[in-house]
């Protein structure tokens, strides 16, 4: 009787089971996005919003944009970007790290006159989109902006899928992770809040 390595998972396990439905789940969507891609298009779109995203550089500019005027609306926008940047930072290389996911083959990520900056590290999570989610939730200031800038987070991680830089399901969970850590920010700043506006003694 053979006997295969220790770390080999046997045939029929769980593990390769989930495996399998993951990869299913990954190219049932894949069918979804072939049609649109090498349409000028969609691929442009797509290169655009991941550049966007890239080193979260659309929310540094939005975050900015909330600090034009001193006090507590411009310390809350610095400290959400901060919150975001480090968490979403340090989570997602350490996922990264322990997972190690191969990124999908033939990934274009140059073309319709605008190339995508070509990512080194591996798969799991997007880190574009646990950044996106994340720092979406952290930075939102209301219901509506809440809204907004998930829909723009969203567009975020279909255009990684669409431009082949990640899987389905590593968009997927890094929407899922991001929003975690995005709303675990968010009692970090409603305790500054506090910390800053005590409540006022009696006697």
């Amino acid at each position: 009787m053979s006997v295969g390595p220790p770390d080999a998972a046997p045939p029929g396990t769980t593990f390769e089971r989930a495996e399998a439905s993951l990869g299913a789940f990954d190219d049932a969507v894949d069918v979804h996005f072939e049609r649109f891609r090498g349409q000028r298009g969609p691929d442009l779109v797509a290169r655009a919003l991941s550049n966007l995203a890239d080193y979260g550089a659309v929310w540094a500019a939005l975050a900015g944009t909330k600090s034009r005027h001193r006090g507590a609306r411009r310390r809350r926008a610095t400290r959400s970007l901060a919150i975001a940047g480090f968490s979403s930072l340090a989570v997602n290389a350490g996922i990264k790290a322990l997972v190690q996911r191969q990124r999908p083959i033939g990934a274009e990520r140059s073309g319709a006159g605008l190339p995508v900056r070509d990512p080194s590290s591996t798969s799991f999570p997007s880190g574009h989109t646990l950044a996106a989610f994340c720092t979406a939730v952290v930075l939102a200031e209301s219901p509506a902006q809440v809204a907004g800038y998930l829909a723009f987070a969203t567009a975020v991680a279909a255009s990684r899928v669409h431009l082949r830089a990640h899987h389905a399901s590593d968009v997927v969970g890094g929407a899922v992770i991001g929003t975690v850590l995005g709303a675990a920010g968010r009692r970090v700043l409603r305790r500054h809040r506090l910390e800053e506006c005590p409540t006022p003694q009696r006697g």
